[in-house]
């Protein structure tokens, strides 16, 4: 088990995308990216839900399309991305793995290496550590179609040659940030757990000047 902590002593600030930012992770990954004083653009399909991301550019555009993507790249250093997808248990879901392929290309395309991806407790080898409830019930009657696309996703930036780091958030909350969080890649004992967005906001940010989780996909939880 290791905590988050920073291992970085740079201080300019950094020039960072935020995919998925109209969602609620999104919109915290934002606030809290203005709020440290980054320079932040968000690439998002409608005006009128991003009115309230103070402090972004916006671009207004398809996180699929390679255009919209590079021209929300340019100039920057990183890219959070907070996609995501509602939970569909009859039909197929590439969402998530066709805008991370586009992504990936559109990246090199501009040169900008680090990417911060946020996945979800269940993706890759963190599957079947969720606890009863999840792993039992919520899985395989609401979820298995949507983490089977996060399990794409999540090989298309493994593979991608881009400093990476995929962020795993045990099942979320909306409460208030609070203490340390935990993050784990050795998850034998582990049966589940929770943590806020805003934490996982916190914890993503983090990663874009920190390499200690670099080519890592921590689960973090309280």
């Amino acid at each position: 088990m290791q905590n988050s902590q920073s291992h970085d002593v740079k201080t300019t600030q950094p020039k960072i995308l935020v995919l998925g930012a109209t969602g609620a992770t999104g919109r915290l990954i934002v606030s809290q990216a203005v709020a440290r004083g980054y320079d932040v653009t968000a690439l998002v399909r409608s005006a009128d839900k991003a009115r309230d991301l103070e402090g972004a550019k916006l671009i207004i555009g398809d996180a699929r399309d390679a255009a919209a993507l590079r021209e929300a790249l340019r100039g920057r250093d990183a890219v959070v991305s907070a996609l995501g997808t509602a939970a569909s248990p009859f039909r197929e879901v590439t969402l998530l793995s066709t805008a991370t392929r586009a992504l990936v290309s559109a990246m090199k395309a501009e040169q900008v290496s680090r990417l911060v991806c946020i996945t979800g407790m269940g993706a890759g080898d963190s599957a079947g550590h969720g606890g009863f409830l999840f792993d039992k019930l919520i899985f395989p009657l609401l979820l298995r179609k949507v983490y089977a696309d996060k399990d794409r996703q999540e090989a298309i930036v493994r593979n991608s040659g881009l400093d990476w780091i995929l962020v795993r958030p045990s099942v979320l909350s909306n409460k208030p940030g609070r203490g340390t969080i935990r993050a784990l890649t050795e998850l034998s004992g582990f049966h589940g757990g929770t943590i806020s967005r805003d934490a996982v906001a916190r914890f993503a940010l983090d990663q874009v000047r920190d390499d200690a989780w670099l080519h890592r996909s921590p689960l973090i939880a309280w």
